[in-house]
């Protein structure tokens, strides 16, 4: 009997062991078999038009209780544990960093902090189920991972003004690894119906001459870059766009950037124009992303293949440049429940690569420190974690592009000077040797 119980623990373990070969060497078809959905694809019901006025259809918006986008990190510990507010340069980082952890920051504070653009934001895949192309407006798994992300998000966003973040029938997390690209498009093109209802009601519901500043991550970002070409693009609406985050998504410079309305910011107090990113630790293997980016058409009908990605250095807010890890004001290292989360400056540096544009981010094994283990994607894909790595740097990034914008003085300092520059973003986009 005991002989047959090693046995049995012995396969198990051969078993475990060539999941994880077979993760590890067809990570796409186990995904695949994990998330694309089974069922048939049913048309969504067009939305009432007024749906958007119900503040119900909001994740954050303005006089929401316990509004998420209102999160802040505290900024107290360094990776060692020591107080980071001890030293010079912690006491000059909390100029930049707000130290309050509060849900909702009190009138004062926020008064003297908070800027007056209008930040629609556009949250990423939080549905992941089998069961449709397309998430119902409410449910609860997915409600309850949207919140984490506009908390843990679009909160570096919300001190330049207030945030307005949408429900959406977003489309299924499967819908980004199926093999059968027509149905995953009609899920995907649902989804950005509802976006674009809501951005209308978005723009609705401000005054005509807030500044705006549009941000989203992944599935979001792809539908705000869809409402930049759609709806934004040669518009009077185009010169209220203090800037456009479009983070976790790839924008072909080459074949995607001009049709688009706006350009890449090229300095960091630039307005009016587009920063975009994609995260990877080495040893990095971005086939995946690659591969799938190369099979697909840019917006001016030509094919993306081999054409460069839009990588803007969110620490020095120019494209294709080198910062060190000592001039990131703060990773947003997450608990295990990502409810909360530490700010932890000077640990994480960025440079975007020579091939493709992907943001380099450093060693796998240096950076795995501050994140939650299990949410990197295969390859040192660190996509979960594009803005919290830079949560810091982006909220600077907001404010100085609308100090710029409104004519004002900056509230921030200056952003770091590139350590290298490389070829600048509006340069033909075939890989760099």
């Amino acid at each position: 009997m005991a002989r047959k119980f090693l046995y049995l623990i012995a396969a198990i373990i051969l078993l475990i062991l060539a999941a994880g070969v077979v993760y590890q060497l067809f990570p796409g078809w186990i995904a695949r078999v994990a998330f694309v959905p089974s069922a048939e694809f049913k048309p969504q019901v067009v939305a009432a038009p007024n749906v958007y006025d119900d503040p119900e259809m909001w994740f954050a918006r303005p006089g929401m209780e316990d509004d998420p986008s209102k999160w802040r990190p505290d900024l107290a510990d360094d990776a060692s544990g020591r107080d980071a507010s001890g030293d010079d340069a912690a006491q000059a980082r909390g100029q930049i960093v707000p130290p309050a952890r509060a849900a909702a920051p009190s009138a004062a504070s926020a008064a003297a902090v908070r800027g007056d653009a209008a930040i629609f934001f556009v949250h990423p895949t939080s549905y992941y189920s089998k069961s449709s192309w397309n998430a119902p407006l409410s449910d609860r798994d997915a409600d309850h991972r949207a919140n984490l992300f506009v908390r843990g998000m679009a909160s570096a966003f919300s001190d330049a003004g207030e945030v307005w973040a949408p429900r959406y029938r977003q489309a299924t997390l499967g819908a980004f690894l199926a093999t059968d690209r027509v149905t995953a498009g009609k899920a995907i093109d649902a989804a950005y119906r509802d976006v674009e209802q809501a951005f209308d009601a978005f723009l609705a519901a401000i005054p005509k001459n807030r500044p705006i500043i549009l941000a989203g991550h992944s599935q979001g970002a792809l539908h705000l870059e869809t409402l930049l070409k759609n709806r934004v693009a040669g518009t009077p609406l185009a010169k209220r766009v203090v800037a456009a985050y479009i983070v976790g998504w790839p924008i072909s410079v080459e074949t995607d950037l001009p049709a688009l309305g706006l350009p890449a910011c090229t300095t960091p107090d630039q307005k009016g124009c587009i920063l975009s990113w994609a995260s990877f630790a080495e040893p990095a293997d971005p086939a995946m992303v690659t591969e799938a980016y190369d099979g697909t058409i840019g917006f001016d009908g030509r094919p993306r293949a081999e054409t460069r990605m839009l990588c803007t250095n969110p620490i020095t807010g120019i494209p294709d440049t080198d910062a060190p890890a000592e001039a990131n004001l703060g990773t947003l290292k997450p608990e295990a429940k990502f409810t909360e989360g530490r700010l932890i400056p000077g640990k994480v540096g960025a440079t975007c690569d020579d091939a493709r544009g992907f943001l380099m981010i450093g060693q796998a094994d240096v950076v795995k420190d501050y994140v939650v283990p299990g949410y990197v994607l295969p390859g040192n894909n660190y996509h979960v974690y594009d803005i919290t790595l830079f949560w810091a740097n982006v909220r600077a990034d907001v404010l100085r592009r609308l100090a710029a914008f409104e004519g004002k003085p900056s509230p921030v300092p200056p952003a770091v000077a590139p350590a290298a520059a490389a070829t600048p973003a509006s340069a033909p986009s075939s890989p760099r040797t």
